[in-house]
């Protein structure tokens, strides 16, 4: 089952590209046909391209990753702060600051700095400095949540990169590649899909288009996160400790004749059986009197608790030469 129907994709407009005059020769596979001047992208593609980034992205947050959402052109911002805040995930609408990925540790700096001066500011400390001074506060808050409030929420570099026209976030797609972080991107005909390891052909233009294609990949990050939730139950299910053989399941009501063999079983009925253990044990009895209590081996001496806990085996000591074998 498809992840969205062709109808959908349809109404709202993602098959159209741009003017064939405008169009990136790399995209010639994604593109279905040309009207109008216009080049018109194919449809069945997109549809299978989503679906594998929709269980790409589920799979990668179900094993504890992040994805970032990425779209700074006017269409997509509200969007993709939208869809990011929705399913919890941290979001670059605004600007992408060079670095982001490769100086990762200078940017967590700066959202330290802003969560700082954010508390300073909560608690009437802003109120002890002259106008300007906390003025002048208030502005570099106002720049750096701008910048940065949509990250603060990523810990760690992420899993993921979801990426819309990925012309304008080159640098980002840039960054990325140079940490072999996978790239999953909407790619419009006239862009390079290149460095974009999950290709999804689609209008990145327009509003509706990039609503609908971002609302599906929120979808599966929220998927991902209820079988996150779901997989502490599986590991923590009562299982057999490490290192230990499973104990053999006992069997229920098994009869003498599923054990022991034809003969065994026609001593056992004509009692010569017994009369065979008896004599064994008669003998045994009579080799132990004649055996003087010097030739006796000593006792095997209990294995040492130091043995007992590294696991080793402690081996009885060799009896002695002159000892009946």
């Amino acid at each position: 089952m498809s992840v969205i129907s062709m109808k959908a994709l349809l109404e709202t407009g993602v098959h159209f590209g741009h003017r064939t005059r405008k169009w990136n020769p790399r995209m010639k596979p994604y593109i279905f046909t040309e009207r109008n001047g216009i080049h018109i992208i194919d449809l069945q593609q997109t549809v299978d391209a989503l679906a594998e980034a929709y269980d790409l992205v589920r799979d990668k947050v179900a094993g504890g990753g992040t994805v970032l959402f990425v779209g700074t052109k006017r269409q997509a911002q509200e969007t993709m702060e939208a869809e990011a805040v929705r399913c919890g995930m941290p979001y670059v609408n605004n600007r992408w600051l060079g670095g982001t990925l490769t100086n990762w540790r200078t940017i967590v700096s700066r959202i330290t700095e802003l969560e700082s001066l954010e508390k300073e500011r909560d608690a009437g400390g802003f109120e002890k400095l002259t106008k300007k001074e906390a003025m002048l506060r208030n502005r570099k808050i106002a720049r750096l949540y701008e910048r940065l409030g949509g990250l603060r929420t990523m810990k760690a570099l992420p899993a993921l990169l979801f990426v819309v026209d990925v012309r304008r976030e080159e640098t980002g797609i840039h960054e990325a590649n140079l940490l072999e972080i996978p790239v999953l991107g909407l790619v419009d005909t006239n862009c390079d899909p290149t460095g974009v390891d999950y290709v999804i052909p689609s209008n990145d233009d327009a509003i509706r288009a990039i609503k609908l294609l971002t609302a599906k990949i929120a979808d599966a990050v929220l998927e991902g996160k209820a079988l996150r939730k779901d997989l502490p139950e599986e590991e923590h299910a009562e299982a057999e400790p490490a290192g230990r053989r499973p104990a053999a399941p006992v069997p229920e009501d098994i009869a003498d004749e599923d054990l022991l063999g034809e003969a065994t079983l026609a001593k056992l009925m004509s009692g010569d059986y017994d009369e065979e253990q008896r004599a064994v044990a008669a003998l045994a009895a009579a080799a132990a009197v004649e055996t003087p209590a010097a030739e006796v081996p000593a006792e095997v001496p209990a294995e040492s608790p130091e043995a007992e806990i590294s696991g080793e085996e402690t081996k009885p000591a060799a009896p002695d030469a002159g000892a009946p074998a």
